[in-house]
């Protein structure tokens, strides 16, 4: 597949490396990374604190959504969303 939307394919030797998995881990650094930053610029404790209590709620929903996604992907054994190339879409 190719153009703006392809996927990283493992190269041979390397384990399996899951996309969703990364994005949830870069967020929950995120929860961690910015609160301190706010800190750093002078916010007061309480707003960096419910900072990273909000940016925690949020990856924990994108990430229950992602997973159902990926479920409901499955169950209908395709990958990925979006169109897929042989639906006749109108244009304009």
């Amino acid at each position: 597949m190719s153009g703006p939307h392809r996927t990283a394919e493992p190269t041979s030797g390397a384990p399996h490396r899951d996309g969703v998995t990364d994005l949830v881990r870069w967020a929950a650094f995120s929860c961690f990374l910015v609160p301190v930053a706010l800190l750093w610029y002078g916010t007061s404790f309480a707003g960096a604190v419910g900072t990273a209590c909000g940016l925690a709620a949020v990856t924990g929903a994108c990430r229950l959504l992602l997973r159902r996604s990926e479920r409901v992907a499955a169950r209908r054994g395709t990958r990925g969303g979006g169109r897929h190339a042989g639906q006749n879409t109108p244009v304009g």
